[in-house]
């Protein structure tokens, strides 16, 4: 194998196999964790990459050693005829797994083309069962919408299904419980995310992220009787830093459900040892890690038509990837790149 086709290892000896890729930096909500209320400078048309030039970059990372990808945004269904994008990734020989991260708003119509084109699992976000408190963090988001989205999402039987929810002290941390019912009913995992200090704590509001220990002790009142144990995710399981829990039951009898969920914690319990993954921008730039500004261009040797060049920039991003980030539970830390312009 030549150096350059050599699997991407960053300097703490980290394999990266998977490729976050955000398509675009629009979204038709505004969650107030996501995009600052003064709004972010979007990216011109010309800036963004086509469909043909993601799958040509993704095609050079599966050459690296990249297995898995998902399609993030912004929002990645404001970005028109996506299925075609789904399509050119899954001709991409040693891809192994393509996911979707969504606010399920348009779900309802796309989620049968989407899984038909190639599309092997979804994660959905919702703050919130309450319609009046989900269209206040989303800034104007409709939940009719995003659980119709999910019912078309089962129906469409995708791999897995998860439901993402920002834990916010003293706004949704008392409906916890009813998100992992709401979930468990449905054959869902409820997976619950530490806010972050993002767009240089612009979206932050100190003492308002629920800590990993407390949202473990919020999920254990759902049955007094149960003990919340580590599990190892079963079908939930994907590439991200997720980490699964299961709530246990009185009886010796299982249910064929086990009440799964998983807790994404990078400000108590941080997972950057473990980081396996890039995130490419809907503009061509590989960034590193989420909690950085670093950034290499992609675009400018693809467009010249120099994969050369696109590899040894892959590298150049790797080899300047930090042991972790920085977030301070007190806001500071953070990039300055808004949640919507990377797709988490």
């Amino acid at each position: 194998m030549s150096a350059e086709q050599a699997p991407l290892v960053d300097p703490q000896a980290r394999v990266i196999d998977y490729l976050r890729v955000s398509v675009t930096d629009r979204c038709n909500y505004r969650c107030s964790y996501c995009v600052p209320r003064d709004g972010i400078a979007r990216s011109a048309r010309e800036e963004t990459l086509s469909f043909e030039e993601i799958a040509a970059l993704v095609k050079v990372f599966v050459g690296l050693g990249v297995r898995r990808v998902r399609l993030t945004g912004g929002e990645p269904t404001v970005r028109g005829d996506l299925p075609t994008l789904v399509r050119l990734l899954r001709a991409i020989d040693g891809l192994g797994e393509i996911a979707l991260s969504t606010n399920g708003h348009l779900l309802g119509a796309l989620a049968a083309p989407l899984r038909a084109a190639g599309v092997d699992r979804v994660n959905v976000s919702l703050d919130s069962l309450d319609p009046a408190k989900f269209q206040r963090i989303t800034r104007g988001g409709d939940l009719p919408h995003v659980l119709a989205g999910l019912e078309a999402a089962r129906a469409a039987r995708f791999r897995s299904i998860k439901l993402n929810t920002v834990a916010i002290k003293g706004f949704n941390d008392d409906e916890l419980p009813a998100i992992c019912r709401f979930a468990w009913e449905r054959g869902l995992v409820p997976r619950f995310i530490e806010e972050m200090p993002m767009a240089a704590g612009r979206t932050y509001l100190p003492g308002a992220s629920l800590a990993a220990a407390e949202i473990r002790a919020l999920v254990a009142e759902i049955d007094p009787r149960g003990r919340v144990v580590d599990d190892a995710g079963g079908d939930a399981r994907g590439a991200g830093p997720s980490r699964y829990f299961r709530l246990t039951e009185a009886t010796d009898v299982p249910s064929t459900t086990p009440r799964r969920f998983g807790i994404i914690s990078p400000m108590t319990e941080n997972f950057c040892a473990s980081c396996n993954r890039l995130r490419l921008s809907a503009t061509g730039a590989v960034h590193a890690c989420l909690g950085h500004d670093d950034a290499v261009d992609l675009r400018a040797p693809l467009r010249a038509g120099d994969l050369d060049g696109v590899r040894a920039a892959i590298r150049r991003a790797l080899a300047g990837k930090r042991d972790g980030h920085t977030f301070q539970l007190i806001g500071l830390g953070g990039p300055r790149k808004a949640m919507v312009q990377i797709g988490g």
